[in-house]
C-alpha cells in the first residue's frame, strides 16, 4: 500500500473524522472506501455509455465516413 498525503478543507476534514467515528473505522479507511466507490462508479459510467451507444452508427464504415469529412477540410 502506498502512503499519500492530501490537503483537505477544514469542514471536509471535520466531516470525515466524524463520519469515521460514526462508522467505527479510521479516517484513512473511510477515504479508501470512498475512492473505491468513486472508481467503480466512474468505470461503470464508461461501460454504460459504451454499451448504450454501441451500434448506433448505421452509416456504413465509420472510418471511411470520417476520412471523407476530413478530406473536405483540405480543400
Amino acid at each position: 500500500m502506498t502512503r499519500t498525503v492530501i490537503s483537505l478543507d477544514n469542514d471536509i476534514k471535520k466531516w470525515i473524522d466524524a463520519k469515521a467515528v460514526q462508522d467505527g473505522v479510521s479516517m484513512t479507511e473511510l477515504v479508501r472506501r470512498a475512492l473505491h466507490q468513486y472508481r467503480e462508479h466512474e468505470e461503470k459510467s464508461v461501460e454504460r455509455l459504451l454499451s448504450e451507444t454501441s451500434g448506433t452508427w448505421t452509416g456504413g464504415d465509420g472510418l471511411k465516413y470520417q476520412q471523407g469529412l476530413r478530406d473536405e477540410w483540405g480543400q
